[in-house]
């Protein structure tokens, strides 16, 4: 019984470091947005590549760009803090609840 506990504790920490990192990635393909990258360069390659297929689904269900800003990356973080917290609190309430 304690090491399924243990280990759903270490899962949720796991989900929510990948999460966390995750939300990172966002950060960043926000912030080299603001100016003109080389679209060439492997680091905003890959900040492209982990981001669009996310942002993509976010735009097409809510348009968010309002006088030429896209705030769907700020709609992307906001649902990854709500799920980073929804795991913790499940995290919490296995270690209490077993």
């Amino acid at each position: 019984m304690i090491l399924v506990r243990e280990l759903g504790l270490i899962l949720a920490q796991m989900i929510g470091l990948i999460i966390n990192v995750y939300i990172y990635i966002v950060v960043a393909r926000a912030l080299i947005s603001w100016v003109n990258p080389d679209p060439y360069n492997p680091i905003v390659r890959f900040l492209h590549n982990a981001t669009d297929p996310v942002l993509y689904r976010i735009r097409r269900v809510l348009p968010m760009t309002f006088g030429g800003f896209d705030f769907s990356p700020l709609v992307l973080l906001f649902g990854l803090y709500f799920l980073q917290r929804l795991v913790s609190r499940f995290a919490l309430s296995l270690a209490l609840g077993m």
